[in-house]
């Protein structure tokens, strides 16, 4: 690895993972996700059928009216007159039936009383404020639907805040009226239902139940529901329909002929405080309610950020679902395209009698820049300088200015067919240029400083050679330090991730990058290509997609390998792929106007750039989305179905990881960590991408950063 610290190319270092910037996103993430659970009831306990005895509820409420006004100091209930109607309506605003709703009783010159939750005015503004606009009556039948029995006080008041806030910011009014979720009759209050009605008494409100239930919500079809409605004789009756929750149509065909039947009967219909009203006054009471109560500004605010919340979290959790599916699709495409064109590919490249062509036994020039390498440029330089290449191997070290004594290692080792090259410190693309100048030959290897070959690695990477049309060939790297688990992780992602990706970029003609760990170049294809530059920090994404576009063919030889030593610790892992994907997105800025190329440079451009987009930022950058969301469906969705979800995506993963180890004949064993990789190394590179992402979008610019190496063991070790 080489080091530029020339002014020309100094630049700030890699930052560190900025965990902090990825706690406060999952922490923003997470509420929102909160919220989207909350206003969906998704932390609101189950309805419970259970009887506890009415020893403690009054005698005059049992066998009261359906209106109770209860409180610390006094109990009343009060019953609507004879002939007197009031429709009720429960669950709502729903933005397709509570509309139907409001037709039926406009068309019959009636109003109701609409006890909404919360959570629907909030995201359904309209047909909330068509409510009131049609002089409807508004109560509160809280802001989750839940059992409020089972809740602690302070969450029974937020419930009903809540759903005032929502009904301030949506309508600009108020209301006094509250009727509990599952309540029914006034004789079916018991012990524990109670103590409900004389909390919302002491907050000053009116409990309303009633006295016919439609059960439309069984939809039992529209005979049984008018039948259910109809209060017996000429008594008055606060009726119960649903205007939200599922299909209401017979809700609205039973409404439609249960109006004009009771009109027939010589009943009026009224709203519940025009109910009570009547009621007061049949009393020779001087009280009078108010239908509304006009909503103070600060409520008004306070609801508006409420809404706001709320229906941001609904929005979010919408694009996140259409980001899931994007995902997904663009997973399983990703997964189809490689079983079907890399497999392609190693068919092809197996096939009996199958050649590049003539052999290739021109003499090659390996170049190595090395900064700083003492740990394992002996072991780099032995490996290649005794390839079996019957051309001959020219080895150059371009000793990049070290402070460690690499070029007197290398010098020490007196192999005739090694040059050691001193330069001041430049920086990787500088000392690789040194070298091509050094060069004896027109065939060129590049080869970083940490990396062994194998004794056939560059007879084998310079044979598509034969092929006049190929510029440059994309060795097979592999991780030579396997035995800890993040080491594990990287062996796979190369695999899958590199390995099995250039087959199919080849097929494509698209390839993206020529490894610097092994990677070989015509000496013609770099000159055309102006060499290696220092515009980005992935020279060799840069050259290469400038091969491409100079109509180059670029290859992949899978029988050319060689062994690097990946970073053994988190903080030495996300140093190297934070300047990777920053890297590579630096090349393809910088080769974007490209697209609109005629010719073979557009036409590679648009491949490339598609595909990298695609499959190399936009796909990782999406990728947390299905953690998020797996997440989120195992607490507050359908576990099973989640869990069955989330699996379905790691058996596509393994499926792909089992193809391309076979491809690559690989073993198994080590996929024994891909599941545990799904929980700690993804995270860590959605945190490269994001902040690869934030740094691009900012303009910052990154420095190259030396790993620190241990060394790789001897390369007669390790069997194919």
């Amino acid at each position: 690895m080489v080091e530029p610290t020339t002014p020309s190319t100094r630049r700030r270092a890699v930052p560190q993972p900025r965990w902090i910037l990825l706690g406060m996103l999952l922490a923003v993430l997470g509420s929102v996700l909160f919220v989207n659970a909350y206003t969906n009831a998704s932390f609101t306990p189950d309805h419970q059928q259970s009887s506890r005895g009415q020893r403690e509820v009054p005698t005059s409420v049992v066998t009261g009216g359906p209106i109770i006004s209860a409180n610390s100091e006094q109990v009343r209930s009060y019953r609507l007159p004879d002939r007197t109607i009031a429709l009720t309506f429960d669950d709502g605003p729903d933005p397709v039936w509570t509309p139907e709703v409001l037709r039926v009783l406009e068309a019959h010159q009636v109003k109701g009383t609409f006890f909404v939750l919360g959570s629907q005015v909030s995201r359904h503004l309209d047909t909330a404020r068509k409510l009131v606009d049609g002089g409807h009556e508004l109560g509160v039948h809280t802001f989750t639907h839940p059992q409020l029995s089972e809740l602690p006080g302070w969450r029974r008041e937020l419930e009903y805040a809540q759903t005032q806030l929502a009904l301030a910011a949506v309508t600009g009014v108020r209301t006094s009226l509250v009727r509990f979720p599952y309540s029914s009759h006034a004789d079916a209050i018991d012990n524990h239902d109670w103590p409900l009605v004389k909390a919302a008494g002491d907050l000053g409100y009116l409990t309303v139940l009633n006295d016919t239930d439609s059960q439309d919500w069984a939809l039992p079809g529209v005979d049984k529901i008018v039948m259910n409605a109809t209060p017996d004789g000429t008594s008055g009756a606060i009726t119960l329909w649903h205007d939200s929750g599922g299909d209401r149509a017979q809700t609205v065909a039973a409404l439609d002929r249960f109006i004009p039947t009771m009109k027939e009967r010589g009943y009026r219909f009224v709203t519940v405080t025009e109910g009570l009203n009547l009621a007061l006054a049949a009393a020779g009471a001087e009280q009078r309610m108010d239908v509304g109560v006009a909503a103070s500004v600060g409520e008004r605010w306070r609801g508006r950020m409420l809404v706001w919340a709320v229906r941001g979290a609904d929005h979010t959790l919408s694009v996140f679902g259409i980001l899931f599916v994007l995902v997904g699709v663009l997973t399983v495409g990703r997964t189809a395209a490689l079983f079907v064109l890399a497999g392609r590919h190693a068919r092809r490249r197996r096939a009996k009698g199958w050649t590049w062509g003539p052999p290739v036994t021109a003499p090659v020039s390996v170049i190595v820049p090395a900064y700083n390498e003492k740990e394992g440029i002996a072991a780099a330089v032995c490996s290649l300088a005794s390839g079996d290449h019957p051309g001959g191997i020219e080895v150059v070290v371009v000793d990049d200015g070290s402070t460690d004594g690499t070029a007197d290692i290398v010098e020490a080792l007196r192999l005739p067919n090694v040059r050691v090259v001193r330069k001041p410190n430049g920086g990787k693309p500088s000392a690789l240029n040194t070298g091509v100048a050094l060069a004896r030959h027109d065939l060129i290897v590049m080869v970083d400083g940490d990396t062994v070959f194998e004794r056939d690695s560059v007879r084998r990477l310079v044979q598509p050679f034969a092929d006049p049309r190929v510029g440059a060939v994309a060795g097979n790297v592999k991780v030579g330090n396997r035995r800890s688990l993040i080491a594990k992780w990287q062996h796979i992602e190369y695999v899958i991730g590199f390995n099995l990706d250039r087959r199919l970029y080849e097929t494509l003609r698209c390839m993206p990058t020529v490894p610097g760990a092994i990677g070989a170049f015509r000496r013609e294809a770099l000159r055309y290509a102006g060499g290696m530059t220092e515009d980005t920090l992935a020279e060799d994404t840069d050259v290469t997609i400038a091969l491409g576009r100079a109509g180059w063919k670029i290859v992949y030889e899978e029988t050319a390998r060689a062994w690097t030593e990946a970073p053994s610790s988190i903080g030495q892992l996300w140093k190297q792929r934070y300047r990777w994907s920053y890297g590579t997105m630096q090349a393809m800025w910088k080769h974007r106007r490209s697209v609109f190329d005629r010719g073979a440079s557009g036409r590679f451009t648009r491949r490339c750039l598609f595909f990298l987009s695609l499959f190399g930022v936009l796909l990782p950058l999406l990728a947390p989305v299905i953690d998020l969301l797996a997440l989120y469906g195992l607490f507050f969705l359908d576990r099973k179905a989640t869990a069955v979800a989330w699996l379905a995506m790691l058996g596509v993963q393994m499926l792909t990881a089992v193809v391309a180890f076979r491809l690559d004949r690989e073993k198994l064993g080590v996929l024994w960590v891909l599941p545990l990789q799904q929980f700690v190394y993804r995270q860590l590179m959605y945190l490269v991408m994001i902040q690869s992402v934030v740094t691009a979008l900012t303009g910052g610019r990154l420095g190259w950063q030396k790993l620190r190496r241990t060394g790789l063991e001897p390369i007669a070790s390790r069997t194919r």
